[in-house]
């Protein structure tokens, strides 16, 4: 299914461990014409996460092939030999269903798609209330190690610097008072 000019796409955002995945997973359970676009990743799949719900995983090799047959919409290498890509059959697949897709992506995989469709695109940047909030988050996981821990700090300064680039930014300081802000913006562009 091509392209079309009403095919909206909505995009959160933000730095690792800022509340991206939680207001994502709220914003799908308020509004049934959303849908989750599932990203492609080379990474291991962690314990609590399902193939083919919370992403596709696939080796590098497949990854690299998929890039040079153009299917992607966007795709990085979000960390040292990890990448993660959003497939054009993902968005179609939503969009023949009569939804609207919802990515939860990167900061620059964000800005890439929408510099792709400007017009039908609403992005949202999470911030976290501070990059030492955001290392804790983060290591209360439990699934860092203490280099991929500093690893995320440090990327996570580098992007908040961008969040002038999107539709609207959302401080998360609290969870519920950002997912209801986020649904607001959300309700707001599906009514436009």
């Amino acid at each position: 299914m091509p392209f079309l000019p009403n095919h909206k796409i909505i995009i959160i955002t933000a730095p690792s461990g800022a509340g991206k995945t939680s207001i994502t997973h709220f914003l799908l359970k308020e509004f049934p014409q959303l849908a989750f676009s599932i990203s492609v990743a080379t990474r291991k799949r962690r314990e609590n996460e399902k193939e083919g719900k919370d992403y596709y995983f696939i080796s590098e090799e497949d990854f690299t092939r998929k890039v040079q047959h153009n299917e992607f919409v966007e795709w990085e290498m979000v960390y040292e030999g990890k990448y993660y890509g959003t497939l054009k059959s993902e968005l179609e697949r939503i969009w023949h269903n009569q939804q609207v897709p919802v990515l939860d992506i990167d900061v620059k995989g964000a800005i890439h798609v929408q510099q792709q469709y400007p017009d039908t695109t609403l992005s949202i940047f999470v911030e976290p209330p501070s990059v030492d909030e955001l290392k804790r988050r983060l290591s209360s996981r439990g699934t860092e190690t203490a280099e991929s821990l500093q690893a995320r700090v440090n990327k996570a300064s580098y992007e908040i610097s961008f969040k002038h680039h999107f539709h609207s930014v959302i401080l998360n300081d609290n969870l519920d008072k950002a997912c209801k802000q986020a649904q607001e913006v959300v309700k707001k562009f599906l009514n436009a």
